[in-house]
Formats: C-alpha cells, sequence, structure tokens
C-alpha cells in the first residue's frame, strides 16, 4: 500500500463504528467512512471535542453540526497552502491521501531534463495542479464545475502560483480530450481523478465502471512521444489495483512501454499503528 505519511497539519487520528476522527490544522472532524466497518473503542478524547460533524442520513445524504469551526480555513501539504470549507456530502474541498501520488510524480517532473506539459482532468480544487506546477510543470486543469476550478484558482494563489503556467478550463473532459486530438496537442503527464457517476454539462452520463477504459484508450492518444508518467486513480470499489495495472498495460504501457505498478493508497492512523484504506492508484512510468 501507498501511504500519505508526511503530513503534518492532517491526521486520521482514530476510526470506528463507520467514522473517522480526522485533524485538520486546528479542527477536529468526524466524518462517515464506508470502510470503516469495525467497532473499536473510542478512547482518544477529541471523540468528544469536535468542531464539525457530518451525520449520515438513512434516507441518503446527510448533513454537517458545527462547533466553532470556521467557514473556511487553511492547510499547508509541504509548501503548498489549501483553502478548506466543508460542503455537501461530507466533503472538505481535500482529499489527504492523495499526497502519497503528488510526491511520486513531483518527483518525475523536477528529475525531468525539460519542463514538462501535465494534463489533471476530473481536476476538482487542484491538489495535483498545484503539486505539478510547484515542482515545476506546465499544467491544464480541466473540470466540468465552474464552482470547483474557482476553488482551486484560490488555491493556486494560496500557494503561490498565481503567476504560473497553469490553464484552467471548465469543460467536460472526454469532450476536451476529443477535442486536444483534433488539435494535434499532446502532454508529457497525464494525471485522471474520475468520478465513480457523473453528468457531463448536457447531461451526458459518466459511469467509471463502462466509461473508464475507452477514455483512458482516448487519453492515449494525448501522450507525447517522450511522455514520462500516466496516473489514475479509483474511489470505486469494483476498480481494485489489479484492474488499474490490466488497464493501463493494455493501453499505455502497450503503445509506450515503460512500468506499470498499481496499488491501494491509504492513510495512517495515529491512535493506532494501522492504516486506512482510501481507494486506489494504477501509475504507468517510463
Amino acid at each position: 500500500m501507498w501511504i500519505a505519511d508526511n503530513w503534518t497539519e492532517y491526521e486520521v487520528i482514530d476510526t470506528s463504528c463507520g467514522e473517522k476522527l480526522e485533524r485538520w490544522g486546528s479542527y477536529i472532524l468526524l466524518r462517515p467512512d464506508p470502510q470503516v466497518i469495525w467497532n473499536t473503542p473510542k478512547k482518544d478524547a477529541r471523540w468528544n471535542r469536535l468542531n464539525g460533524h457530518y451525520h449520515r442520513s438513512a434516507k441518503g445524504g446527510g448533513e454537517w453540526e458545527f462547533f466553532q469551526l470556521p467557514d473556511e480555513w487553511d492547510i499547508h501539504y509541504r509548501d503548498l497552502t489549501f483553502h478548506l470549507k466543508p460542503f455537501s456530502f461530507k466533503h472538505t474541498g481535500l482529499f489527504p491521501e492523495q499526497a502519497v501520488n503528488w510526491d511520486w510524480f513531483s518527483n518525475i517532473i523536477k528529475n525531468a531534463s525539460r519542463p514538462l506539459k501535465v494534463l489533471n482532468l476530473f481536476a476538482y480544487t487542484g491538489g495535483a495542479t498545484c503539486a505539478a506546477a510547484k515542482a515545476g510543470a506546465h499544467v491544464t486543469h480541466v473540470d466540468a464545475s465552474k464552482g470547483m476550478v474557482g476553488w482551486a484558482k484560490e488555491n493556486a494563489a494560496a500557494s503561490g502560483l498565481l503567476d504560473a503556467p497553469i490553464r484552467w478550463l471548465v469543460d467536460d473532459c472526454v469532450k476536451f480530450v476529443e477535442r486536444e486530438i483534433r488539435r494535434g496537442n499532446t502532454y508529457d503527464g497525464i494525471i485522471m481523478d474520475p468520478p465513480s457517476y457523473g453528468r457531463g454539462p448536457k447531461g451526458e452520463i459518466w459511469k467509471i465502471e463502462d466509461n473508464i477504459y475507452p477514455f483512458i484508450q482516448l487519453a492515449t492518444k494525448l501522450l507525447s512521444k517522450d511522455s514520462l508518467f500516466f496516473l489514475i486513480n479509483s474511489y470505486t470499489t469494483g476498480l481494485q489495483p489489479a484492474v488499474l495495472t490490466y488497464m493501463l498495460k493494455t493501453t499505455v504501457a502497450q503503445k509506450f512501454g515503460g512500468q506499470v505498478i498499481s496499488s491501494e493508497i491509504g492513510l495512517p492512523v495515529s491512535g493506532s499503528d494501522l492504516v486506512l484504506p482510501c481507494g486506489a492508484s494504477g501509475r504507468w512510468m517510463r
């Protein structure tokens, strides 16, 4: 498992009864997590000193309950700064486990003998975009949500990347890739974090089990002949690491050679020597 264990301002404190107790900077949040199927003793006093608690509804969805939590606050990872704010469906605007992937492709970018062009698809609030840009890449950031792209721009500005070579696009990722292929544009690295289910701006349905493999095939056409990496993340139960490896080997590696490796990603639980699983990632590299 690849473990995001280089955080200082974030930690999973404990997990029990379908929930994870987390520290985000100075604030303690309690959120549901479907992986937490165990019922272990809640020994840490911070279970009772919460700043925010997301309550899952039996009817689906849920709502936040706040206890002296600001509307927005910052958290830092290395030399990056991210704005956090609780919003619908339990999220805060950042997936801390992805830091293990940020470190991986940042090292590739820094060690390249040339400036790299990187494409970030389904780019959300820009954690990967900021990490790649900070490492020295020229980044194209694509997400279908105008609000998420705006939030990503705020994170870039807070991270000192206001003048970095980042192209911000509100667009359907599939349609954007199709247009880039027609334009003849290529990239040295591609990052994608596709949702399990979603709808495009014109109602197009995205279901990851049906759409991800043909989309990887399509995106592979945007890799330059000297491309260096391809990263895909999955939070969908059916897309295990071996599935990601199979897809990348029969698309990217078949065309460019190189190495494919996939693994679960996770976060250390500070109250134990255990790791909370947080999805899977597949990596192709030269």
